[in-house]
C-alpha cells in the first residue's frame, strides 16, 4: 500500500492515518516510515538478511570492533542494555556498541548508558587541492538535517583538515525530546550511505561538493558515553599496554636518578 522511503528492510507496509507504517524485518516491530528507524532494529534486520543470503554486502567492509551481531531490542526499538551471543554477554550503550568486557550469562547491566557524542571521521581520496571548507561544511549540515532529519543544534561541528573530514554530533538525554531522532541512528544511516549500503529505498546519496563527486578511502566512527566504559587492562591493545609499561619504567628511572643525585 505504500513504500517505506527511509528503510528498505521492511515488510507488510500499510497506510495508517496518512502515515506509512511497515514491519521491520527480523523483529516484526512496526516502524513509522516518516522518520528514521532505530539502529537496533536496523541491525537486527541486517542480520536476518545476511542469514538468508539476501543482503548485498558493500564493497568496503563495515568497520566495527566486534562486527555485526544480532541484537536484542526493546519494544520501543532501543537496544537492551545487555546483549548476548550464546552464553557470552556484554553491556552496550544506546548506539549498541560494546562498552564492557565479555562475560558469561551472569553479567549484570544495570542501565543502558547513553552515547552523548559521536565523532564521524572520513578520509577522502588523494587530490591535488583541498576542498572548499565552507562548501563542505554547508553540504554536510544540509544532508544531516534534511536526509537524516536531525535538528541542526545537535551538529556541533564539521571540521576539514585535508584529507580528513570530522563531524561531531552531540545530544544529551536532557536535550533530546521524544520527537528528535537519535544521533546513534543518524550516524548508522550516514555510515551505510557512505559505504554504499544505503538503508533508504532510493539508495542514492549524491556526495558531490561544488559539482565534484567525493570518494572516501576510510570512515571511522567513535562513541563517547555519559559514563566511561568498563574495560579491564586485559582487553587493551598490546601496543597501549607497552606504552603504559614504558611510561612506568621511565617514571621509576626518574626516581632512581633523583635519589642518586640527592646522595
Amino acid at each position: 500500500a505504500c513504500i517505506c522511503e527511509k528503510n528498505k528492510r521492511v515488510t507488510n507496509c500499510r497506510m495508517v492515518n496518512s502515515v506509512c507504517w511497515c514491519d521491520s524485518v527480523g523483529s516484526g516491530v512496526s516502524v513509522n516510515c516518516g522518520t528514521l528507524t532505530s539502529k537496533c532494529l536496523l541491525m537486527k534486520a541486517e542480520m536476518r538478511g545476511s542469514k538468508s543470503g539476501r543482503r548485498e554486502k558493500p564493497k568496503d567492509a563495515f568497520e566495527d570492533t566486534d562486527g555485526l551481531y544480532d541484537p536484542e531490542c526493546e519494544n520501543t526499538g532501543v537496544f537492551k542494555a545487555k546483549q548476548c551471543n550464546g552464553t557470552t554477554c556484554w553491556c552496550v550503550n544506546t548506539a549498541g556498541v560494546r562498552r564492557t568486557d565479555k562475560h558469561d550469562e551472569d553479567l549484570k547491566c544495570s542501565q543502558l548508558v547513553r552515547t552523548i557524542w559521536i565523532i564521524i571521521e572520513m578520509k577522502h581520496a588523494e587530490r591535488n587541492t583541498p576542498l572548499n571548507a565552507e562548501s563542505l561544511k554547508r553540504f554536510f549540515k544540509e544532508i544531516i538535517t534534511n536526509r537524516y532529519m536531525l535538528d541542526g543544534r545537535y551538529i556541533s561541528s564539521v571540521l576539514y583538515e585535508k584529507p580528513y573530514i570530522t563531524i561531531d554530533l552531540k545530544q544529551n538525554s536532557s536535550e533530546k525530546s521524544s520527537r528528535d531522532v537519535d544521533i546513534a541512528d543518524v550516524a548508522y544511516y550516514f555510515e551505510k550511505d557512505i559505504k554504499g549500503d544505503s538503508i533508504f529505498h532510493d539508495g542514492i546519496l549524491n556526495m558531490s561538493i561544488d559539482n565534484e563527486r567525493l570518494h572516501f578511502e576510510k570512515t571511522v566512527v567513535y562513541y563517547v558515553d555519559e559514563i566511561a566504559p568498563e574495560f579491564s587492562m586485559k582487553s587493551l591493545a598490546p601496543g597501549l599496554i607497552a606504552v603504559i609499561v614504558v611510561i612506568i619504567v621511565a617514571i621509576v628511572a626518574g626516581i632512581v636518578v633523583l635519589v642518586s643525585s640527592n646522595k
